[in-house]
C-alpha cells in the first residue's frame, strides 16, 4: 500500500479527533470549549500539520508523499480537505467519553 498525502492526512485527522475525545490532558482542555472554538482549534491543528508536511517536503524530508512545487501545494490542499472530512466523521461516530458533558446542553440548562 502506497502512502498518499490524502491517506496520511486522513489518518492524522482521525487521530486528532480521537485525541480530543480521549487523551487525558488534551481532552480535558478541549472538552469544555464551545463548538465554534472546537472547530477553530481542529482547523488550526490540521492546517499546522498540512503546512508542516509541505515544509518537510521542501526541506527534503517529505519522501514521496508530497513534492515542493505547485503539484505539492495542490496535493496538500486536497489532503487538508480530506483531513477535515475524516476528522469530523471520526468525531461524529466515535463514542463519547463517559461523564463528558456537552457544553451546549449545560448552557441551555443554566
Amino acid at each position: 500500500m502506497t502512502m498518499t498525502a490524502d491517506l496520511l492526512s486522513s489518518i492524522v485527522g482521525i487521530l486528532l479527533s480521537l485525541a480530543a475525545s480521549y487523551l487525558p490532558g488534551f481532552s480535558g482542555w478541549y472538552g469544555p470549549l464551545d463548538a465554534s472554538r472546537k472547530r477553530l482549534v481542529m482547523l488550526g491543528l490540521l492546517a499546522g500539520v498540512a503546512l508542516a508536511v509541505y515544509g518537510l517536503a521542501c526541506a527534503g524530508w517529505g519522501g514521496s508523499v508530497v513534492t515542493c512545487d505547485e503539484t505539492g501545494i495542490t496535493a496538500i490542499v486536497r489532503a487538508f480537505v480530506a483531513a477535515m472530512i475524516a476528522n469530523q466523521a471520526a468525531f461524529l461516530v466515535s463514542p463519547k467519553r463517559a461523564g463528558a458533558v456537552d457544553p451546549a446542553v449545560m448552557a441551555r440548562m443554566g
